[in-house]
């Protein structure tokens, strides 16, 4: 059977790149290794951190909720129903996933996918591997969507309870009394985040010189600022050498950044240092397709060196490891090959979620990043402190912060750390996909009383207008 397109891996971007193929016309098969369909992000992700995250918020509540007048006694967590319940979560969605590849006629076919060169009939076969057995499909066009996987520190393999990557930390079955974690992007610090709010010590290592240090510089201080006051010990400029087992769990040697060196020990240690693409044994090498560092060089419609070969997500060069980036990547895909209207993907039009407490959200240049550029930068901020919904929440921590060009209003970027974050980031996304100037926020009307008003207000800042500060 020859398809018009089939999709490898079935995360976020594969099984949406499918679904738009369908719409558009396109015979479509999905080929899947994995008994679910869903990817990484649905399955060890995204979805199964989020759920845990939420759990951690509803948990800090409790042990809080004197503040609000409401009175609990000895509240305690059932981590059993905890994990249950994020099971429960993934399993719903995964189900969805096989429905949607029914409802658009989509065909999963189950295997390890390899690519073929092109053979006489200009067709690219894809060899499917499922145990003993390997059958053969063809296809005009190809979707690489494979994914990626923790990267491990060398010398350490992951295990069950002790040395662990995002895949083992979601099923520990109880609630560790110490956690070591290295690496503080995205995934570090929301592991730090929720076991902390559960009791966990944890301590938080990173050899860069702040924490998420992908955000704006402000960010990343605030962050560390609000781990420390709950409790998060936070090491900057450190290096972890001599990882050993023990009985009791785990022992390190860390270099800190004033020089000395201190023997670090914890029941569980995460390891967190990013994430390498899965570019291995799918038969690129066969193919005109050009590797940096394992990950896949594409054009702006994300096509390949390969005729009909796209590539999508984490396997990319130069995007980040979003599933949302993913998506849209599989649109750009979809649509170049079908011939209809493609715009690529913005850079600068990324938003960048991080679920801890407090949430962060981002989109476009940092401060920094912009005066690296060129811009005369103006910026304009808003604490949280003075947001009434904010303090309805009883979140007070962070703010939202504005990096504008200074003749004409441009918006560059904008960065959120406080309550809800990466739900407010979303009117920044908008504004700037719609070119959108620093007066067009400040005349925009913001509901009140809400948290995204602190967006307003930081807009008007730029120009020392704001109300409530």
């Amino acid at each position: 059977m020859t398809y018009d397109l089939i999709v490898i891996g079935s995360g976020p971007g594969g099984y949406s790149a499918a679904i738009r193929a369908s719409q558009y016309g396109l015979k479509t098969a999905i080929v899947e290794k994995d008994p679910k369909l869903g990817g990484a992000c649905l399955h060890v992700g995204c979805i199964p951190t989020k759920s845990l995250l939420h759990t951690a918020d509803v948990w800090d509540r409790f042990v809080h909720s004197d503040e609000e007048g409401i009175h609990c006694e000895n509240p305690r967590i059932d981590y059993t129903k905890v994990l249950d319940r994020k099971n429960k979560i993934v399993a719903k969605h995964a189900k969805g996933v096989e429905f949607l590849m029914k409802k658009n006629k989509i065909e999963w076919i189950k295997g390890y996918g390899t690519v073929k060169p092109r053979d006489a009939n200009g067709l690219l076969p894809i060899d499917v591997r499922s145990g003993d057995n390997v059958q053969t499909v063809e296809t005009k066009n190809v979707i690489i969507g494979t994914g990626s996987e923790a990267r491990m520190l060398p010398g350490l393999e992951p295990d069950s309870k002790t040395i662990l990557t995002n895949i083992e930390i979601l099923d520990l079955p109880v609630i560790p009394k110490t956690m070591l974690i290295i690496g503080a992007g995205a995934v570090g610090v929301e592991f730090a985040s929720i076991f902390n709010r559960f009791g966990t010590k944890v301590t938080v290592l990173e050899m860069l010189p702040r924490l998420v240090p992908v955000e704006d510089e402000e960010v990343s201080r605030e962050l560390e600022r609000y781990f420390k006051k709950t409790g998060i010990r936070c090491e900057t400029g450190a290096k972890a050498e001599n990882i050993t087992r023990t009985d009791q769990g785990v022992r390190m040697c860390v270099g800190l950044s004033n020089g000395k060196r201190e023997d670090m020990e914890a029941e569980t240690l995460l390891v967190a240092v990013g994430r390498k693409p899965n570019t291995e044994n799918i038969g690129l090498e066969r193919l005109k397709v050009e590797l940096d560092r394992g990950f896949i060089k594409v054009d702006e419609n994300q096509s390949t060196g390969e005729p009909g070969v796209y590539a999508i997500g984490d396997v990319v060069a130069g995007t980040p490891q979003l599933a949302h980036v993913a998506t849209m990547e599989g649109m750009v895909a979809v649509a170049h090959m079908a011939g209809k209207r493609v715009k690529p993907v913005n850079r600068n039009r990324i938003p960048g979620c991080t679920y801890t407490e407090p949430g962060i959200g981002s989109v476009g240049l940092t401060e920094a990043q912009a005066r690296a550029e060129g811009y005369a930068v103006k910026v304009g901020k808003f604490p949280f402190a003075a947001n009434s919904k904010a303090s309805i929440l009883g979140a007070h921590e962070g703010f939202v912060k504005v990096v504008s060009e200074e003749k004409y209003g441009e918006i560059l970027g904008v960065h959120i750390i406080g309550p809800e974050a990466y739900e407010s980031i979303a009117e920044a996304v908008a504004a700037m996909e719609a070119e959108a100037t620093v007066e067009t926020l400040m005349n925009t009307i913001h509901a009140h009383p809400t948290l995204y008003e602190a967006l307003g207000e930081a807009f008007n800042n730029v120009y020392g207008l704001t109300i409530n500060a």
